[in-house]
């Protein structure tokens, strides 16, 4: 084809696409897929995607380096392939050449341009940025040095070997953001990215639009571009009954997880969809690296807690069995076995095992030589009231008074950072498939409000089996110290846990292709909305 042609076609294309995305057309309702975010949703911009309801969207309209499958294997994403040197510190990642920012003025005449190697180093400086203070500016503690080597490569080299490190890499955080955009101060609420999906429209509390990227770089196995969804429309009403009849009346093709308002209406003792609306929609549900805990403050003074003893009595003296069927018909499993949830690798071997009479001899012992404690004071949400009253119940059974604290859940986070709380209710959603993440929460370096460490456990040995583990290149040795971690961490009992918990999703019956993925990461860009017969 001669030159001015192909300038010509190249042209007209980049005109067509230009033309879609300033004046799209109109919506197919049927081709729209609607969910409620009762949390709401604080920033897009990838640098604080710290929570999952900004994690949602963000997810649908940017790309990082790598991406995760459904199985929590890494797979490529902006990165064709990697290469890792012989030490295990040097990534070098081979960038795919046909992946564009959405169209945006920001760009200038040509609305758009391909992602380069550059964007990444820049997209990292601005995470390391202290004036943007990003919350997960904390992912680059293991990199010494970044750079474009060229347009199409991008190498990243460690302080030390670090296995996990592909998995950060996941998160998006790390996602690739234009300079031209990002450096204004609007970013939060005028995302550029690269996703299967771009931004169209935001009102604060109201509603949020997505629409399809008709220049999206993802295919499926049959070469179909991907996503199959023309737009995504998400609403921001606060009550969760609300949410869960406007789901009921089909307003909503999708709701996540399961609110004690609800759970006995959806859901049978065994924790099954009951049969009155099998014909209505699909329930989903797999594993969920979410451990739920009690944290315990190990610097609080004049407070029971400081005894072992008590701490122990706390850990054995109520069922988690009960709780599990009772407070959520049957959703999750007793946290018996530590820390670190079902599914990751390094889970230990201690067994918290419902012993009443174990529990009441402690509190005795307690009591016999410091006398009647003062009340224990539980601090949570009032989405976690029940799961507290529950506890408070079982444990005055064993001789304990356990006082609830209920408190916003923003209060409840600062105090819980700043080691105000006695007791804490919390939740680690591990944001990357490995154990490491976990074990993070007992370094000894990591204490809050400067890391996850909110109990403030110390342990030398802890710390040294730690910086050992997290260098380990061979996995099952790596797997090893974990075990060995998570077991004399427990030993101490800074915390309570609770529960593993389960992803559980319903959508209406016309939604297919959202998989689920053990981190909870709503991914749309396969999803489709089949037309239903009236």
């Amino acid at each position: 084809m001669p030159q001015k042609y192909w300038f010509l076609t190249l042209g007209l294309s980049w005109a067509l696409l230009f033309q879609y995305c300033a004046h799209p057309p109109e919506i197919d309702s049927n081709s729209v897929f609607r969910y409620n975010e009762y949390r709401n949703v604080t920033s897009l911009d990838p640098a604080f995607a710290r929570n999952p309801q900004n994690i949602w969207p963000i997810n649908q309209l940017f790309n990082g380096l790598v991406q995760l499958d459904s199985t929590l294997s890494i797979q490529p994403e902006i990165a064709k392939h990697w290469s890792l040197n012989k030490e295990g510190t040097t990534y070098t990642f081979v960038l795919r050449d046909d992946v564009y920012f959405h169209p945006s003025p920001h760009f200038g005449r040509q609305k758009t341009r391909k992602v380069v190697a550059q964007d990444f180093v820049y997209s990292f400086d601005r995470l390391l940025d202290p004036q943007l203070a990003s919350p997960g500016r904390w992912v680059m503690q293991q990199v010494a040095h970044y750079e474009a080597l060229n347009d199409s490569v991008f190498q990243i080299e460690l302080k030390n070997p670090f296995p996990a490190f592909l998995g950060l890499l996941s998160m998006r955080y790390c996602a690739v953001v234009p300079q031209e955009a990002a450096s204004l101060e609007d970013f939060r609420k005028n995302p550029i990215g690269t996703g299967p999906f771009y931004f169209k429209r935001w009102e604060e509390n109201v509603k949020l639009v997505l629409r399809r990227n008709p220049n999206y770089f993802e295919q499926d196995s049959k070469g179909q571009k991907l996503p199959y969804l023309e737009a995504i429309a998400i609403q921001f009403i606060p009550d969760i009954q609300s949410e869960f009849m406007l789901f009921l009346q089909g307003k909503l093709d999708f709701i996540n997880s399961i609110d004690a308002t609800y759970k006995d209406q959806l859901l049978n003792p065994q924790g099954n969809l009951r049969p009155k609306y099998e014909s209505q929609f699909v329930m989903q549900k797999g594993p969920y690296l979410n451990t739920e805990y009690i944290g315990f403050n190990l610097e609080a003074k004049n407070t029971p807690i400081e005894d072992i003893r008590i701490r122990e009595a706390l850990n054995i003296g109520f069922n988690r069995a009960s709780m599990i069927a009772y407070l959520r018909n049957n959703i999750g499993t007793p946290a018996k076995k530590g820390f670190i949830p079902k599914g990751l690798a390094g889970s230990s071997q201690t067994d918290f095992v419902y012993d009443p009479v174990k529990a009441r001899a402690l509190v005795a012992a307690h009591k016999e030589e410091y006398g009647d404690p003062s009340p224990i004071r539980i601090a949570t949400d009032a989405n976690y009231v029940d799961l507290c009253e529950f506890l408070q119940s079982e444990l005055e059974k064993i001789g304990l008074s356990i006082q609830i604290d209920i408190m916003p859940t923003a209060t409840l986070r600062q105090a819980k950072s700043k080691g105000q709380l006695e007791l804490f209710r919390a939740s680690w959603i591990a944001d990357y498939p490995d154990a490491e993440n976990y074990l993070s929460l007992f370094y000894s370096k990591n204490f809050s409000p400067n890391g996850p460490n909110y109990t403030h456990y110390a342990n030398a040995q802890f710390d040294a089996l730690y910086e050992q583990a997290v260098q380990t290149l061979a996995e099952p040795m790596r797997v090893e110290r974990y075990q060995k971690m998570d077991s004399l961490a427990l030993s101490s009992f800074p915390l309570m846990p609770l529960y593993y918990d389960e992803v559980v999703r319903f959508t209406q019956k016309n939604i297919t292709g959202i998989p689920l993925n053990p981190i909870n990461v709503l991914d749309l860009k396969r999803a489709q909305k089949k037309t239903t017969p009236n």
